[in-house]
C-alpha cells in the first residue's frame, strides 16, 4: 500500500483527527532522496497497519503545512499526535532498518505511557 496524500483541505480529518499516530513523510516529486525513500515507506505501510497511519506532504502543494512544521529540508519524516509534532524520524534518505529501529522504540515508548 501507499501512504495517504496529505492536502491542507483533508489534513484535519486524515492527521489531526487520526486514532493513531501518524507517521508523515514531507517530500516533494523533484527531490531525489525523496524518491529513493518513496518505496521503503511504502512497504512500512503494511508492516505498521494498524499501528501507525502513513501519510506523504507535497510540500511544494502545500507549503502552509510545510511551514508549520518547520520543515527546510526533505525528505523530512516525523511522527504527529493530534496533528502535533511528537517525534523526529529523520531528515534525509534514511535506511529501512534505521526506520524500523526508530518506529518500534517510538511504538514501544508509547505503548509504556
Amino acid at each position: 500500500m501507499k501512504p495517504i496524500t496529505i492536502t491542507s483541505e483533508n489534513y484535519k480529518t486524515e492527521v489531526v483527527n487520526s486514532t493513531d499516530p501518524v507517521f508523515a513523510d514531507f517530500s516533494a516529486t523533484w527531490c531525489g532522496p525523496c524518491r529513493a525513500l518513496a518505496p521503503i515507506v511504502d512497504s512500512l505501510v503494511d508492516q505498521y497497519a494498524g499501528k501507525l497511519k502513513f501519510v506523504e506532504i507535497d510540500t511544494d502543494k502545500n507549503p502552509d503545512l510545510a511551514a508549520k512544521f518547520n520543515i527546510s529540508s526533505i525528505p523530512t519524516l516525523l511522527i504527529l499526535e493530534n496533528g502535533e509534532r511528537t517525534s523526529t524520524v529523520g531528515v534525509g534518505l534514511i535506511p529501512r532498518a534505521q526506520l524500523e529501529t526508530t518506529l518500534d522504540a517510538f511504538l514501544a515508548s508509547s505503548s509504556d505511557s
